[in-house]
């Protein structure tokens, strides 16, 4: 089986940016090793503390972000890094050729009941300036130069891409090293599955309602066919099952806080997963227009989230136009 490192030589992936993947995967055996202890090595809980998004950090919340940045700024590659958890920017390598931006642990809420969790990250250029802002990542997703996430489940696994279609590897446990398992991933068109947290559905825009309703109507409804309804409460592993066996995932705006676009982040997780989902055949959008094209206000932004099987996405879409 091919490893990581010679299977992004072998498609021609600049050095830099193989250089700078292999350092994210090897920070993020690390954050699944400490997962695999468990309560053994004081991982569980919360950290007694909110973040910039007014949320309370878990324990690994906090020490995967510290992890990544270490990595990242020890690797020479990072000319800046945004995460999550922080407030701002943090300044690398003057003389690195990326700006990296992250989610350490994606869906900590599953941290203390041993479900799937995971990190999702984002690789810009870095620009030719001498000095770097925060208006250098206010970028389209287009522009990324690579995507991914790591799944901590059962098997730890890279799903990756760099423009060239997305390949998943999987933690060879005996050698240490990410290995390609999966060569050309591709999405159905159509599906009969989707993921939502129906327990917001009261406060959803009614184009959304609808559209939920529908599905929720099967057979005996306008679509005419039974969905499957599945919901693991984090990003990570909800587009992962999309990416193994279809589906759609969607995380509407809702009324609660009507100022704020939606729930996810545009630049921690909107745009990397809907730069996978676009290189596997599927589409991403917002409710008004492709993930990929929003132009970035701040590097906290929110919006919402409609991805997967290219016809469902479309179909709903349509509830929203009409």
């Amino acid at each position: 089986m091919q490893r990581l490192s010679s299977q992004l030589q072998q498609s021609s992936t600049p050095p830099e940016l193989a250089s700078l993947i292999d350092v994210i995967a090897v920070a993020c055996k690390d954050i699944a090793f400490r997962l695999q202890q468990g309560a053994m090595s004081g991982i569980l809980g919360s950290a007694g503390e909110e973040n910039v998004q007014g949320e309370t950090q878990k324990k690994l919340d906090v020490i995967s972000n510290d992890l990544l940045k270490d990595y990242l700024l020890s690797s020479g590659t990072v000319r800046a890094l945004a995460s999550e958890e922080e407030e701002s920017i943090v300044a690398g390598n003057d003389k690195g050729g990326y700006l990296v931006a992250f989610d350490p642990l994606d869906g900590s809420s599953n941290i203390d009941i041993n479900s799937m969790v995971g990190t999702i990250f984002s690789i810009f250029d870095a620009p030719a300036t001498d000095v770097v802002s925060e208006q250098d990542f206010l970028q389209p997703g287009r522009n990324q130069a690579a995507a991914g996430y790591v799944l901590y489940g059962p098997s730890v696994m890279l799903v990756l891409s760099t423009g060239k279609g997305v390949q998943m590897y999987t933690l060879d446990q005996r050698i240490g090293e990410f290995v390609l398992t999966v060569e050309k991933v591709a999405i159905a068109r159509d599906t009969k599955e989707f993921a939502i947290n129906m327990s917001n559905q009261r406060f959803w825009a009614e184009p959304m309602q609808s559209y939920i309703a529908d599905l929720l109507a099967g057979s005996d409804g306008p679509r005419q066919k039974n969905f499957n309804m599945r919901w693991v409460a984090a990003m990570v592993a909800d587009v992962h099952r999309i990416l193994c066996r279809g589906g759609l995932f969607t995380y509407p705006w809702d009324n609660r806080e009507p100022d704020k676009a939606g729930k996810l982040r545009l630049m921690y997780e909107a745009n990397p997963m809907g730069m996978l989902v676009e290189q596997a055949g599927g589409s991403a959008y917002t409710d008004t227009g492709p993930i990929l094209d929003v132009q970035p206000e701040q590097i906290h932004q929110r919006v919402p989230v409609i991805l997967g099987a290219a016809n469902e996405v479309a179909a709903c879409l349509g509830y929203h136009t009409e």
